[in-house]
């Protein structure tokens, strides 16, 4: 039938280098039988090594490319990644509002791995004011948690003050990744769903510098899975097997911090059954 196919749409920017944003979030998602449309941000020219520069997409084209995928695609659920800056926030929370895109899982990139800020404080508002209370999930790392709730996350107590404020805010779930946590040997995920419960996922960190896209992909993941009717647990979990697998089985690609092997399959998951 015309349109049965799952369907999930991607609202980022480009990663020349194709390891982060919009091709992260589209191998992901064609590995886990999904369909992926996309509305492209901005363009950057960026490689393992780094960001050498930005083009944000204008306004107009941004809106263009809503209406476009909303006039013929029958999206189930959707994901934002880098936004660029407050004027292509507001575009998206704009469109966002004005188009019945599914559940809407927010991956608010706003600060890099090596603790430099991707979005201006004004940009970072409009995140925390306007698309924070539109989100079915929101998947921060610590710093990026910080940046929303002004609080200084130092242990897992931090973590669950942290989470709660953000569902405060209006998030439903919140699954707050621990990967920048200093001086730890593993890696502890705190998920707080809607209803009021939680758990920690705790896994050993491996070492390897090729984790380049690792917040991309876990976001398009669990956009994937539900898309395919998943609950949100059941796609947390998937998402969290998912990205561990594509750390494990790395490849090599480039001389900085590479991406993650998104070929790789989750043991005993069946691809086909969507």
């Amino acid at each position: 039938m015309i349109n049965d196919y799952p369907q999930a749409l991607t609202i980022a920017g480009t990663d020349s280098g194709g390891g982060a944003g919009i091709p992260a979030d589209v191998k992901t998602m064609q590995m886990r039988g999904v369909y992926s449309a996309m509305v492209v941000v901005a363009v950057t020219a960026q490689n393992t090594l780094g960001v050498q520069d930005t083009f944000p997409m204008p306004e107009k084209l941004i809106d263009e490319q809503f209406a476009s995928i909303a006039s013929d695609l029958k999206i189930r659920t959707c994901k934002t990644g880098m936004l660029a800056d407050s004027i292509r926030v507001k575009a998206v929370v704009r469109n966002l509002k004005k188009y019945n895109l599914g559940p809407l899982i927010v991956d608010p990139v706003m600060v890099a791995k090596g603790g430099a800020k991707l979005l201006s404080d004004d940009a970072i508002a409009i995140v925390r004011d306007k698309l924070l209370p539109l989100a079915t999930l929101i998947t921060p790392n610590i710093p990026e948690a910080c940046e929303l709730t002004g609080i200084n996350i130092k242990d897992k107590t931090d973590i669950k003050r942290a989470a709660h404020e953000l569902q405060k805010r209006g998030a439903k779930n919140i699954l707050l990744k621990g990967g920048h946590a200093e001086n730890s040997q593993k890696a502890n995920d705190y998920i707080l769903f809607e209803d009021g419960n939680d758990m920690w996922l705790t896994a050993p960190r491996i070492n390897t510098k090729n984790t380049h896209g690792t917040g991309d992909t876990i976001s398009a993941c669990i956009t994937a899975e539900i898309a395919k009717g998943r609950s949100m647990e059941q796609a947390i979990m998937i998402g969290k097997t998912y990205v561990e697998q594509t750390i494990k089985e790395g490849i090599h690609v480039g001389h900085g911090h590479g991406p993650l092997n998104h070929w790789v399959k989750v043991k005993g998951d069946e691809i086909d059954d969507i």
